[in-house]
């Protein structure tokens, strides 16, 4: 086990930035361009063999005090013993979450809806409640979730995610709202239509036919790394500037159903 995992070897005097679902994707690129940005990156996933190479190729890079943490968001008690190991934390990146299946209303499998929601929703008020202290502490953190377009709007057969990120959308409003006059803002970010390796796979079960299908036509889909420059550009304004919402999608999606395909 590498010594960068799951300890902490020393009190930092680093801008902190705890990460989750940083074993791929959104996540992963995130890690990469906060450390760039001169952050102590904490990795959290349930990977651990992922985040404990990414942890290796940042240090291997000179990035210092990076640290890969083995933790399920949906387990408040895993949440919560990471969270006491933790030094300081100026930053959260919300990030871990996921889609489930197509399926209409009338056929939704209420195991995946509930899955969804466990992740998406409970994972991030479990993280934010257990590290808000430590934002708080921090003196000028920054709470921040990545939710999505369907947090904001909905299309056939996407109904449980939708309603999952809808929830997500509406923690961190709420939030904003209750902790306003304490030195930690809350920042939304949500993507549109992003290509990464897991997200569409997972969604249609390991059918790589139906989650190519997604992109087929689309010239552009946004990658992880566009995402972490947004979430990289919010983090890094000013503590006072808050970027309550980013919306982000390609130019080739003007919604959840106007989408232009080059066939």
């Amino acid at each position: 086990m590498s010594k960068r995992t799951q300890e902490a070897t020393h009190v930092s005097t680093q801008p902190t930035a705890v990460i989750t679902g940083a074993s791929s994707g959104i996540g992963e690129a995130t890690a990469r361009r906060l450390a760039a940005a001169g952050y102590r990156v904490v990795l959290v996933a349930r990977r651990l063999d992922r985040i404990e190479a990414l942890a290796e190729e940042l240090g291997g890079a000179g990035h210092e005090g990076v640290e890969a943490h083995r933790v399920d968001v949906t387990d408040r008690a895993a949440v919560d013993a990471f969270a006491a190991r933790l030094d300081r934390c100026d930053v959260l990146v919300n990030n871990a979450g996921g889609a489930l299946g197509m399926d209409r209303v009338a056929e939704g499998d209420p195991a995946e809806w509930r899955a969804m929601y466990e992740v998406n929703v409970l994972g991030v008020l479990h993280m934010t409640q257990a590290l808000l202290p430590a934002l708080t502490a921090s003196g000028a953190g920054t709470v921040l979730v990545v939710s999505s377009t369907a947090g904001l709007g909905t299309y056939e057969g996407g109904a449980g995610y939708v309603a999952a990120k809808h929830g997500a959308h509406v923690l961190a409003e709420t939030l904003r709202l209750e902790i306003v006059g304490t030195p930690v803002r809350v920042i939304e970010i949500a993507p549109g239509m992003v290509r990464t390796d897991e997200f569409s796979l997972t969604r249609f079960r390991g059918d790589a036919a139906a989650a190519d299908r997604v992109y087929a036509g689309v010239a552009e889909p946004l990658t992880a790394a566009d995402v972490a420059d947004s979430i990289t550009w919010a983090v890094t304004r000013p503590p006072h500037v808050n970027v309550d919402l980013l919306v982000l999608r390609p130019r080739a999606q003007a919604s959840h159903t106007k989408v232009h395909r080059e066939l």
